[in-house]
């Protein structure tokens, strides 16, 4: 990998961590390249998709990149200490073991059931499986989303009025 490859590549990975993407995916005919930073938030809905196309459309990427994540290629010796190092990130992440609720539709999260009223939980809550954790509204349809296990709430992944996409964390759940 060229110094070049490795300025796009730092580039790419730099504006995702700066929109708070938590995880992006990209394949090619000769590359397969999967990002997974740890504690990241999802998506945000400022993203400019245009100006990541061109990130990627420019980028000749061929194998590695920092931060927690996960590679198709192996990675270079002159990558692997910003790997290692975010290997102590995964062993301090919170949510690790923790069970994780995915919104099962695209949509807009809401946490409340009225923009004036109290949230259904918040960090630090026990639920019950089968307790209403959130509203996902999809095609102008108030989709109640329910825990699927017991536990405490030890994170919010999303911020309300955040779109969402299918399967993408929303809650994070110490049982």
């Amino acid at each position: 990998m060229d110094g070049k490859e490795m300025t796009e590549l730092r580039e790419l990975v730099e504006f995702l961590k700066a929109n708070d993407v938590a995880e992006f995916d990209m394949e090619r005919e000769d590359l397969k390249v999967r990002l997974k930073f740890a504690g990241a938030v999802s998506a945000s809905p400022g993203v400019d998709v245009a100006q990541l196309a061109q990130i990627m459309a420019a980028s000749q990427v061929a194998a590695a990149v920092p931060a927690a994540v996960t590679l198709a290629h192996p990675v270079p010796a002159s990558v692997s200490a910003v790997h290692e190092s975010s290997a102590t990130d995964a062993v301090t992440d919170p949510t690790a073991g923790a069970h994780i609720v995915k919104s099962p539709i695209v949509g807009t999260f809401y946490d409340a059931p009225a923009p004036d009223a109290e949230t259904f939980v918040k960090v630090g809550d026990s639920v019950r499986s089968g307790q209403v954790l959130c509203i996902v509204e999809a095609m102008k349809l108030m989709n109640e989303i329910e825990s699927d296990a017991a536990g405490e709430i030890i994170k919010v992944f999303v911020a309300t009025g955040q779109p969402v996409e299918y399967g993408q964390p929303l809650y994070a759940i110490k049982k």
